[in-house]
């Protein structure tokens, strides 16, 4: 285990610039997608409601997606397409970083589906067939959610693994058991799974470009 730590640390010290790049679109990309989501939910709020959608009663209803269908949609379609970007090059990061990489692999999946979800959606109410783009957005929400949370789960086992990342394995967990109440209550716990995700992925960034900076990487093999 510590041989692979030590080939790990060499690799980040090898990749410095790849690392720090990584760890600015893990902590920027969701600050965008979040601005965005909030920005647009206001500019729209009326149309959002004609819908269906309710901030309260109903807010997993067309929502976010939704906001793609309305007036200033193109923005919310080129927003999923940055966010799943960046999440993407963000995992790359991780994946020199960490020892165990199934938790990056699965993470650059989920910015794969995530980006997938600039195919517009189909309103839930409608007198209309699906159409091809409603469908492929459909398919990328469900990969979203089927590599998101496993991702997580073993992102915890590889900071479990490396002395660097251990207190954040606990963390890791319990962010992703957020997500059986919000998909299983929706209602306010979706919101509260949306932003733990979002403050976990700033956390966890925020961390990796630490170490890049600090050199915290190469005092460890001393």
């Amino acid at each position: 285990m510590k041989r692979n730590s030590h080939k790990v640390i060499q690799l980040m010290t090898g990749n410095s610039r790849l690392i720090k790049l990584s760890a600015c679109a893990g902590i920027f990309g969701p600050l965008l997608f979040t601005i965005a989501v909030i920005t647009l939910t206001i500019a729209q709020y009326d149309f959002m409601r004609s819908l269906g959608w309710d901030p309260l009663l109903a807010p997993t209803f067309d929502w976010p997606s939704g906001l793609s269908l309305g007036p200033l949609g193109w923005l919310m379609s080129a927003v999923f397409i940055a966010s799943g970007a960046a999440m993407i090059l963000f995992s790359f990061g991780l994946f020199i970083a960490l020892t165990y990489k199934p938790g990056p692999v699965l993470m650059s999946l989920a910015g794969l589906a995530l980006m997938g979800l600039a195919f517009t959606t189909d309103p839930t109410i409608r007198s209309t067939p699906a159409t091809w783009h409603g469908r492929l957005h459909d398919l990328s929400f469900v990969l979203l959610g089927v590599s998101l949370i496993p991702a997580m789960i073993f992102l915890g086992r590889a900071f479990r693994q490396d002395a660097r990342w251990k207190d954040a394995a606990m963390y890791t967990w319990i962010t992703a058991a957020l997500a059986i109440p919000a998909f299983a209550l929706k209602g306010a716990a979706f919101y509260v799974f949306m932003l733990a995700v979002l403050i976990w992925n700033e956390i966890i960034a925020m961390r990796l470009k630490n170490l890049q900076r600090s050199g915290a990487a190469q005092a460890y093999m001393q």
